[in-house]
């Protein structure tokens, strides 16, 4: 993601870790899981964050939602009885915590532009990036849930693009609030008892669509100035709008076709923009199953089907789309059903965008096949990579190329929290540094330097 690398220095890899579903849908229960800790135990945190950075993983991501799941049959009961993506803690203080036990590994953290008011969370991540001493990044999102909306005081989501468009004036108004305070403001003349130079601090008098915000921010700069920015649209205007503020992007993993056409998509926006592309990676979200031998491996991914039932994909597939699925009828068109969950302002780029792409928006299937396809979704297992080490090595890198070599890859856990991850800085991450694929761990003071290189 540095454009000043020269042309015969390819770029290198980049490794996330996805900290968002460590203890929920049964993963508590699988073998390799604590059995001395119970979420939210904060060592559990910090103990992952020593062996992640230990073996040079460059940032912990902690994805959000602050509803509780409620969109299959109208019920929460579903989803408290399975743990389906609850409970779910605020994980600023969490980050905090790990950062006072590590000193090089970043941590991004998930906020909402629908509900959240940007000058909170601009003071709140330019204290985080204090506290971590530059390692904040910022995964800003356009929240579809209702049930989030109903924690908030909405009845309905706002309509899809008016969510995109408040987004893009809450990261203005953040990075005008970062920059509302010049790097030298500070003075701290011990000899005038002159604290800072006023004319160095600036309101900034916005008054838009959706914020006013008179500033400036109350807080001093951050090591980084402003965190590193985050933002994982897929559809159309996501991708726009990642182009306009994103330094680092999300993206769907498991597909290399959609995944060149999000890279192309993102490419040409950020030309328009008036940005270098070699400047933005992606990092696609990817489950591993790694074992010893081919077998061992073959086994731990079949391990994957065996901790959901029948309600717990509903509740997933529901809740992530924000559509109701128990109401869908023996046989369904596709595209119909796309349409339905556009009217209810929900989003149908997820499972039934998937199915979409793949089989057509005129294809019509049986209710049965639809949730056996939604069981396979909700686990990742069709887009889960499984082998030795040496073989998902092989994979990642061949991804990578076909992908534009920028950016990385965005591990998730199908299976167990820490056996899981360790598996991946003890048997992954030695190989692909063998291989050259990935650079030296943390030549940078920052997290924005260290996804630099």
């Amino acid at each position: 993601m540095n454009s000043a690398a020269p042309a015969d220095d390819p770029q290198k890899m980049h490794l996330a870790f996805d900290l968002s579903f460590t203890h929920s849908e049964g993963r508590w229960a699988r073998p390799g899981s604590w059995t001395n800790r119970t979420f939210p135990d904060v060592r559990m945190f910090q103990e992952l964050a020593v062996t992640a950075e230990r073996g040079g993983i460059d940032m912990l991501f902690f994805g959000d939602g602050t509803g509780l799941p409620d969109t299959w049959r109208g019920s929460t009961d579903a989803a408290v009885e399975w743990g389906v993506q609850w409970p779910r803690q605020d994980m600023s203080p969490f980050i905090a915590a790990m950062s006072a036990v590590t000193q090089h590994i970043g941590f991004g953290l998930t906020y909402s532009s629908t509900f959240m008011h940007p000058f909170y969370v601009a003071r709140l991540l330019n204290s985080l990036d204090h506290v971590t001493s530059g390692r904040i990044a910022f995964n800003v999102v356009a929240s579809t849930r209702l049930a989030d909306a109903a924690n908030y005081g909405y009845d309905q989501l706002l309509e899809h693009s008016l969510r995109y468009e408040r987004m893009e004036e809450f990261v203005d108004v953040c990075q005008r609030l970062w920059d509302s305070v010049e790097p030298d403001a500070i003075v701290m003349d011990r000899e005038t008892g002159r604290f800072a130079d006023p004319s160095k601090v600036h309101p900034i008098d916005h008054h838009g669509q959706f914020f006013d915000v008179q500033g400036p921010l109350t807080s001093v700069p951050s090591p980084q100035g402003r965190p590193v920015l985050v933002q994982a649209g897929s559809s159309p205007q996501g991708i726009r709008t990642s182009a306009k503020f994103a330094d680092l992007v999300f993206g769907i993993g498991g597909n290399a076709a959609g995944q060149a056409r999000h890279r192309a998509a993102l490419d040409a926006e950020l030309v328009s923009n008036g940005r270098n592309p070699a400047d933005v990676g992606i990092l696609w979200t990817t489950q591993l199953v790694l074992g010893r031998s081919e077998d061992e491996a073959a086994a731990r991914k079949l391990e994957m089907l065996e901790y959901w039932g029948d309600e717990a994909v509903g509740v997933y597939l529901s809740y992530n789309s924000g559509h109701d699925f128990s109401t869908v009828p023996e046989r369904v068109v596709l595209g119909e059903l796309a349409d339905a969950i556009r009217a209810a302002n929900a989003s149908p780029a997820g499972f039934v965008g998937q199915l979409i792409t793949e089989l057509g928006v005129d294809h019509e299937m049986s209710r049965s096949e639809f949730f056996e396809r939604g069981w396979r979704h909700a686990v990742g297992f069709d887009y889960t990579l499984s082998g030795t080490a040496s073989q998902v090595a092989d994979l990642l890198e061949e991804n990578f190329a076909a992908t534009g070599s920028r950016g990385g890859f965005m591990i998730g856990n199908p299976l167990s929290m820490p056996a899981s991850y360790a598996d991946v800085t003890e048997l992954l991450v030695p190989e692909l540094r063998r291989r050259g694929a990935m650079g030296e761990a943390y030549p940078g003071r920052t997290l924005r330097e260290n996804l630099a290189r």
